[in-house]
């Protein structure tokens, strides 16, 4: 199909036609978790944001390197430059080596991303072992003349590159109004400004992870891992970089000052940025105790939550607003996201039911169209979600009898639903009872064929037995000109 997909680049702060490097191949980088801790939901709203493109680009045809990191070193407890390593405080806390607490924590995101039915990206690369391309990195900003030593430590030079270049470009800092008000620090550490940031930092005695360099026995900063790995596996420039608004500034801001500084251009053609998910109006947090882990959503354990959510729940919750917009976390709109995923499972389900007439009555024309024009208008999830809802409406017309469909256009209308719930937003629906979901399903269908029996038979004692036995047990049960239907 013809690309007509914009996106909304935040470097430009405008929506622009996606234009790929070298089509039909399309790099893609995402910055994923630190993993020093369960991942909680702000974590899962980047994860899906960027799966959704992931197999949005792939349906348009593009053979897309979807790149995630794991961070697993180098990011500080304090700030970006300063403190404990996390990982390495919480190895040293637990008496565990860092990469058990890394392995431990990786799988645990791996399962979560499972569930929630993101896909796996194509390269999922380790800061800690990219330790090496690092350190290279960081001789190239030093020849440019970016770079200073100072005390075994590698530090970024910001005002001498904001000579050149624009820093502050990405996330609207002044980069002279921030000199103004640091200048007074200037001295009182290792750095020669106080917004020059680490590429480098000389390891403590104390301090576990660490690595021989040119310089020192140390660890890379943050920032430096996504410049080169993006650059290692996706080349000197590629088209899409994403991540959550809360990293544009300092992560990467400075990402694009040092790929910049490196190798004398920018690398990043398009920049996209997820917004926050906030918890009853304010932003996550462990020390406001609104700090919610996804496995603590999935199995109700946390105090906030009033029953458990399904992975499905979680992701069609985070669909169901654009991904620039912000979205505020309470039970009352994840219960309305499961009751708005139950009745488009239902709707889903009837359609595999029906059964084609000779001509259709109802207006299924220009579904995929206008799903398409939605997904191309920078990803407008929650306007696909409503067409495929407006849909709904016509599938439950004929399954009542109200309506009929004939079999061309039921079987488009079913290659639209299959097509946008399951490839592209990635929904599954899946039937209740866990593990045993056919054998489930199978036994109630039983049950309501013996009562579709009895009622042919005229046997009204036996299929209102039945039926008021389900209804005792939460199903309901509705009788269609087909057969039946039924729900929990």
């Amino acid at each position: 199909m013809e690309n007509k997909l914009t996106i909304y680049n935040t470097l430009t702060r405008k929506k622009e036609l996606f234009v790929p490097l070298h089509a039909p191949h399309v790099g893609l980088y995402v910055c994923g978790p630190t993993v020093y801790g369960d991942g909680h939901l702000g974590h899962a709203r980047p994860a899906i944001t960027f799966d959704t493109l992931f197999r949005y680009l792939q349906h348009l045809g593009y053979k897309v390197r979807y790149v995630r990191n794991i961070t697993d070193v180098g990011h500080l407890e304090h700030d970006a430059d300063e403190g404990e390593d996390k990982i390495s405080k919480k190895a040293r806390l637990e008496q565990k080596e860092p990469m058990e607490v890394v392995q431990y924590y990786v799988t645990r995101y791996h399962k979560a991303m499972e569930a929630l039915n993101v896909l796996p990206p194509s390269i999922e690369p380790h800061a800690s072992g990219h330790i090496i391309e690092q350190i290279e990195f960081v001789k190239k900003i030093l020849d440019a003349g970016y770079a200073y030593e100072s005390e075994g430590s590698i530090y970024f030079d910001v005002p001498k590159y904001a000579k050149k270049f624009n820093y502050g470009e990405l996330s609207g800092r002044n980069i002279e109004e921030t000199l103004e008000n640091t200048r007074e620090l200037d001295g009182q550490s290792e750095k020669r400004n106080a917004v020059d940031f680490a590429l480098w930092k000389k390891a403590q005695p104390e301090h576990i992870m660490h690595w021989p360099s040119p310089w020192s026995e140390g660890f890379p900063g943050w920032h430096l891992e996504c410049s080169t790995m993006s650059t290692k596996y996706l080349g000197e420039e590629f088209d899409i970089h994403g991540g959550g608004m809360d990293l544009m500034f300092p992560h990467h801001e400075c990402e694009i000052a040092q790929s910049t500084a490196a190798l004398g251009k920018p690398s990043v053609h398009y920049w996209m940025h997820n917004n926050m998910i906030t918890i009853e109006g304010q932003k996550m947090g462990k020390s406001l105790g609104n700090f919610i882990t996804l496995n603590e959503f999935f199995e109700g354990t946390h105090p906030k939550l009033v029953q458990p959510y399904a992975p499905m729940t979680i992701r069609f919750f985070i669909l169901q607003a654009h991904y620039r917009s912000t979205v505020d976390f309470s039970n009352e709109a994840l219960q309305a996201a499961e009751k708005g995923l139950a009745r488009l499972g239902e709707a889903y389900a009837r359609l595999q039911r029906i059964q084609p007439a000779t001509q259709t009555t109802v207006d299924v024309k220009g579904l995929r169209e206008k799903c398409e024009a939605a997904m191309c208008d920078d990803l407008n999830t929650p306007i696909v979600i409503s067409h495929l809802f407006d849909a709904t409406k016509a599938i439950n017309l004929i399954t009542d009898g109200k309506a009929t469909i004939n079999k061309e256009d039921l079987d488009e209308l079913k290659s639209v639903f299959d097509l946008f719930i399951n490839d592209i937003l990635g929904l599954r629906f899946e039937s209740v009872g866990g593990g045993k979901n056919e054998a489930y399903k199978g036994a109630i269908d039983l049950l309501l064929d013996i009562r579709k029996q009895a009622k042919a038979n005229k046997d009204w004692a036996t299929s209102d037995l039945i039926r008021d036995k389900l209804a005792a047990l939460g199903f309901s049960v509705k009788d269609t000109k087909d057969g039946f239907e039924w729900s929990l």
